[in-house]
Formats: C-alpha cells, structure tokens, sequence
C-alpha cells in the first residue's frame, strides 16, 4: 500500500491548524539494552492506588487543556517526519503501560480529526510472565470499541533461560518482542509500526549510549528496519514523561506494571531517568535544551570520520593580506625566523577603537581636544 503524496501539504498544514489553538505554552545480551524498542521500561508508575483520589476528572478543564497540549505535541511530531501518511494502517505497539494507552488515545483522536484517512489497530504481545493480568487490556480494548490483536508467545522463559543470572533481561526480552511484532505487523498489512517512547526516553537512551555505549546515538522519531521491511515511528517524541503520567492518572488508564523487567534493581536505564528527573526539578529547561541539541547536529565539529571527510580539508586563502591589530610584535631569533622564511618585522595596524583599552580611548580623546585648541594671536599695546 503506497501513500497518495498529494494527500501530504493538505495533512501537513491542517495538522498544525489542529495544535494552533492550544493555551500553554554480557556482552552480547547488553550489547542492545540502549536500543530497546519497548514501551514503560523499567519506570515503575504507581497509577493504581491514585485512581480512586482522581481530583481532576477526564472531562475537565485541566484534562483538556492537557489533552491539546499532547495533541499538538503528537501533530508536530507527525508533521515534521511525515510520519502517517493518506492511507497507512498504523499497528500501535500497546504493551499495558502509561505510555502506550496515551499513545493510543492520542492517535485515535487524531484519526477523528484529521485531515487524511488512515486506520488504526491496537496489538499486544502476551509474553506469558506469572502473574500477568491477561483479562486487562482485552477488556479495555473491547469496552472502548478498538480494533486489536492479542499475540500470546511464551518469551518470559526464553529470556530467563538464555540471560545469566544477576544480568538485565531488556535487551534479550526486546529482541524477541520486536522479531515477533515485526514479523506480525507485516503479516497484516500494517504500514507503519507506532511504539511509545516519549522524550524522555529518548534523552535516556542518549545518555545510556553516551556513558556505556560510547556512541552519541538515541531513538529516532522516525525509523526503517534493518530489513527495510517496516517504519517505526515515535508519535510522543515531543512529548514529556511527567504530562504522560498526569495524562494517564486523569485518563484512569488499566495499568499492567512489568513484572519481568521491574522486578531487576540497579538497573542503568532507572538510574539515567532518576537523573534526568533531578536535573528538570532543579533545571527546568536543561531536558529541552538537550533535546533541541539532538535536533541540531553539527558533524564538523565532533570527531566521527565516517560522518564527516576530515583527512580532505585544506585550505583556500585569498591574496588579501590581514596585518596584526594591536600596538607591537616581538620577534624573537630572528635568524631562525628568516631561516625558515618568515618574516622578521611584521606590519601592524591600529586595533579597533571600539576595542581599544580605556587609557588609549582618553589619550586620543585628550589629543583631538589639544588639536582643537584656539591660539591667542598676542597684542602689542600701543602705548609702549
């Protein structure tokens, strides 16, 4: 199924009239555990016991000043890497958690109002870990009329079975989830696949690359698959974790917490995120200047040889000739100097007034006023 392009300036132009009017302003196993493809890993969201204390309902004027805020991060989100085009069948990811369900609901009030026809179906991956709710998101899903796929693949003893003991299981446990999700998204047509990850995610998974991985790499917004058999797209790359959980608590969202992943301690992923909420209670605007800095690249003035040609730069002076400013030069064994064919006496030219130190600003200043003096022509008296 092929986009229709002329579908796109309309989609584009009405996506930003949409979020106009919005008032706020091992070494193999861990090799990947910075690329994970998974939705609410490792953060652990206690939503459950805040349902009955709601103080916001989901239909006031908080929720929806929330929901336009969300709604207008996810529109420029789309609109800036042409994520869903005139007839995609976007298969959203929806693993239980909060990121996923606002993923969801966002998505699906966008396809109300959008400007270009696309379908959405909701798919989950039951990876059979003890104790998981499986009655949970069938039945939200049914309650809330959304088409949807339940995969059930007994990855939980695989994963346990090939990680050693005291190790992370995100990378192997992320691997089988995308193989399958991949395979299956395929399998029903789907053109594009929706994952969860926020911002913040994302700005996690920079730092985990950049302290452990020694690579300055994260998640795209917008993603081909090695095999170039599927898109990835990241609709909430825009968005904050912090407006997530308050849109997910006001929502009363069913949340299955991962028993799998959660139950590690000490894990990276958890200790990058604990700093990055530190430096955005003391430093509010620190996470979004990092962010605009993923956004503003500039391969010339890193290190990367394959990103940049290096070895061929050389230089193109011109023949005009730039003298020193500033008052003298020293030059210092001038045999040396002329040995080597340098010059031994430089020309200089007077330093900029605008530069200039303040002695020099009042010396000048004192000269024009004693260049403008008046002299006296002197007077003979007549008497003598």
């Amino acid at each position: 199924m092929t986009a229709a392009p002329l579908f796109i300036p309309q989609m584009m132009s009405q996506f930003d009239q949409l979020s106009a009017n919005t008032d706020f302003d091992s070494h193999t196993v861990e090799s990947d555990l910075y690329d994970i493809e998974d939705d609410d890993v490792n953060i652990k969201v206690d939503l459950g016991n805040e349902q009955a204390d709601v103080q916001a309902p989901a239909d006031s004027a908080r929720f929806r000043t929330l929901q336009k805020k969300l709604r207008r991060q996810v529109s420029w989100a789309i609109r800036d890497f042409n994520m869903v085009e005139d007839g995609d069948v976007v298969m959203v990811c929806v693993s239980g958690g909060k990121d996923s369900y606002t993923l969801l609901d966002i998505l699906l009030l966008l396809k109300r109002i959008a400007p270009i026809n696309f379908d959405i179906v909701a798919v989950n991956l039951d990876q059979k870990q003890p104790g998981y709710p499986e009655d949970v998101l069938p039945n939200y899903l049914n309650e809330q009329g959304i088409a949807h796929y339940i995969l059930e693949k007994d990855t939980y003893s695989i994963v346990k079975s090939v990680v050693p003991e005291g190790k992370t299981y995100c990378s192997a446990c992320s691997r089988l989830r995308r193989g399958s999700l991949y395979g299956f998204a395929k399998q029903i047509g789907a053109t594009k696949i929706a994952l969860g990850h926020h911002r913040d995610d994302m700005l996690a998974t920079f730092f985990l690359n950049l302290f452990h991985g020694g690579a300055l790499k994260s998640m795209p917004p917008k993603l081909l698959s090695d095999d170039k058999q599927n898109l990835l797209i990241r609709p909430l790359a825009y968005v904050e974790e912090k407006d997530i959980i308050e849109y997910a608590r006001l929502k009363a969202f069913p949340i299955i917490p991962c028993n799998l992943c959660g139950s590690q301690t000490n894990l990276q992923r958890a200790i990058i995120n604990d700093m990055l909420r530190e430096w955005d209670d003391a430093h509010p605007q620190r996470l979004a200047s990092i962010f605009k800095a993923m956004q503003n690249v500039a391969p010339s003035q890193l290190a990367d040889r394959e990103l940049f040609d290096f070895e061929t730069l050389s230089l193109d002076r011109d023949s005009n000739e730039r003298l020193f400013e500033g008052d003298n030069i020293q030059a210092g064994q001038t045999d040396s100097l002329a040995e080597i064919g340098l010059p031994v006496a430089p020309k200089t030219q007077t330093f900029h007034p605008k530069f200039a130190r303040n002695e020099q600003i009042e010396a000048g200043q004192e000269a024009v006023k004693k260049s403008h003096i008046t002299q006296k022509i002197p007077t003979i008296n007549p008497v003598i």
